[in-house]
């Protein structure tokens, strides 16, 4: 027998009736799930003076940051939108994916001592940081939905198209979520490179400028590496203009994220076997 062989399947993804499988035992224990997802919610605002606020000022500041330096000062175009709701109505989503993916990146390392000691899929670990998270993404969605009334913009028929955009992006935040926080628990750099990555991946996508400044040759390109973008602009286009992202790119886009999503949850899969001897 080839000596290798071994080595070489641990890197064969799981057949995709394995990987449902694999599913299925996440959602059997829901119960632990949510526990996990409401001690990472009290943890993050314990002792804090302002509490969940703090999910409110994170997009907000940020909004007020780019509005003068990139709307009053740089007078980047806002496609006609007033420039607090040109980027509020991005950075409420992008909040939510970038403190997603931070927390769940960390999260296998910060339960380093539940996974040496309880016996459970280890993908819950990372599905309860994000729905964690997105108690944060609720409490920023209604200040938002404040604002576009303080604005004066009435519901459209495009809003419909706000829950397609959400479920693309939570598959594309889960895949990335799977694959980093398996790759932390190997190499600890990760943790600190993520920060800088989200920081980067922010500049990198239409939140400071529209999508219609990127070149349309380079479009698909562009979805391909950078699937957010067209989310991102998804988001802002139905809530601020009354339109939607171009279908081909949402398509694309979606495709990107099941994609990644079950790509990285095969590499997790795979991954988890050792997760007790070297966390």
């Amino acid at each position: 027998m080839n000596p290798r062989t071994p080595e070489l399947r641990i890197f064969t993804p799981d057949p995709p009736l394995r990987l449902v499988a694999s599913a299925r035992e996440i959602w059997a224990f829901r119960e632990l799930l949510w526990q996990l997802a409401t001690r990472e919610v009290r943890v993050r605002y314990k002792q804090t003076v302002l509490g969940v606020a703090w999910a409110i000022l994170q997009p907000f500041s940020m909004m007020v940051v780019f509005t003068i330096f990139f709307g009053r000062l740089a007078r980047l175009p806002s496609e006609g939108a007033p420039y607090p709701l040109f980027y509020f109505s991005v950075l409420v989503p992008w909040s939510f994916f970038s403190g997603a993916l931070s927390a769940a990146t960390n999260s296998l390392t910060n339960e380093a001592s539940l996974l040496t000691k309880i016996a459970f899929p280890r993908g819950v670990v990372p599905v309860a940081s994000l729905l964690a998270a997105s108690l944060d993404f609720a409490i920023a969605s209604v200040i938002l939905g404040g604002m576009l009334v303080l604005y004066g913009i009435a519901p459209n028929g495009t809003w419909t198209l706000l829950p397609l955009l959400l479920v693309v992006q939570v598959i594309f935040t889960l895949g990335a979520g799977f694959f980093l926080s398996a790759l932390n628990v190997t190499y600890r750099d990760v943790r600190y490179a993520v920060p800088l990555l989200l920081q980067l991946w922010l500049y990198a996508t239409p939140i400071v400028f529209p999508f219609s400044l990127i070149p349309a040759g380079l479009r698909v390109w562009y979805v391909l590496i950078n699937p957010m973008a067209v989310l991102i602009d998804g988001y802002r286009a139905a809530l601020l203009h009354g339109t939607g992202p171009d279908p081909a790119l949402l398509s694309l886009a979606a495709i990107v994220a099941v994609a990644v999503c079950v790509g990285a949850f095969a590499y997790f899969r795979r991954a988890e076997r050792e997760f007790a001897d070297i966390i």
